[in-house]
């Protein structure tokens, strides 16, 4: 399996702080009319770490009946264990995922070395029934997956990419570069999704993509087509609104922009909070400069 163009990592819609079921239907509905060629489930915009076990199975499952077989259905089953990272990926995969998202355990940093880092990923690989991506988030987790470590996992016939949500380009590169052909390196974030992919990215898992997924698939079709003066234009006017939705609001940023493009999300999970309405009022400009129409 070779992972390629653009998913959105979609957030779990919450009513009173329960999982919305018929919402996470209606709108996966939403997005597998558009141009994406899957989705990210119970990644970090999916509130997994605030999500139980129960809760977790009964998202992947929902979104499985909306998700047709030539699209993608990417699941988060990262977790601070390796036994529990290992039974997340069995789970996950008995529910229909088609691929695993298993970011960095981070709680014990000073003990997480490269060989803690690759047994933990082999021994995950080895229980999936199903390929397992990496994920690297350093700003979230304060850890980092090092280059030495994704260099010998790559070479696991069971693990077939990562996604890396960093905009350090360098970083980016040397993933590309000290790991083989068929490895997909898929970039985590918008404001560097363009330059990514040309240091070697064949795709993202992007945020942004929830609120305006058509833009951002046309965004990585100029690049396949060398179409650079277009794209990076395309990505200056997309970089306003995905710093919002990303960097500067996290989940919170994310579920208010996809609400007000029509999608149904909630709140986000205490101890998150709402955005606040200087914010909404901030995404809404943003949206409107790319002439998003918004719903009063």
């Amino acid at each position: 399996m070779k992972i390629r163009g653009v998913l959105p990592p979609v957030p779990t819609p919450l009513r009173d702080d329960a999982i919305d079921l018929d919402a996470m239907r209606y709108n996966v509905d939403r997005w597998m009319a558009t141009r994406v060629n899957g989705i990210v489930v119970l990644g970090s915009n999916g509130e997994a770490p605030l999500l139980d076990e129960t809760e977790s199975d009964e998202v992947i499952a929902a979104v499985r009946e909306c998700v047709p077989e030539e699209r993608l259905l990417l699941v988060g089953t990262g977790r601070e264990s390796t036994r529990a990272a290992a039974a997340a990926a069995r789970r996950a995969g008995a529910l229909g995922a088609d691929a695993v998202l298993v970011r960095t355990p981070s709680y014990f940093k000073k003990q997480l070395t490269v060989e803690a880092f690759v047994a933990h990923y082999t021994t995950v690989a080895e229980a999936s029934p199903v390929p397992v991506v990496l994920y690297n988030f350093t700003a979230l987790t304060g850890v980092t997956l090092p280059i030495e470590a994704v260099s010998r996992l790559a070479e696991h016939p069971n693990i077939i990419g990562m996604k890396e949500s960093g905009s350090d380009l360098r970083f980016v590169a040397t993933l590309v570069d000290h790991t083989p052909d068929d490895f997909s390196i898929l970039a985590g974030s918008a404001p560097a999704f363009y330059a990514s992919l040309l240091v070697g990215a064949v795709g993202g898992v992007l945020a942004l993509a929830c609120v305006v997924p058509d833009l951002c698939v046309e965004l990585y079709e100029l690049v396949q087509a060398n179409r650079h003066r277009e794209a990076r234009e395309l990505q200056r006017r997309l970089t306003p609104l995905a710093d919002l939705v990303t960097s500067r609001n996290g989940v919170p940023g994310l579920k208010s922009a996809v609400s007000l493009v029509g999608f149904t999300a909630g709140d986000p999970r205490p101890p998150m909070q709402p955005v606040s309405a200087e914010v909404v009022f901030q995404l809404r400009q943003a949206l409107e400069e790319l002439e998003v129409v918004v719903p009063e």
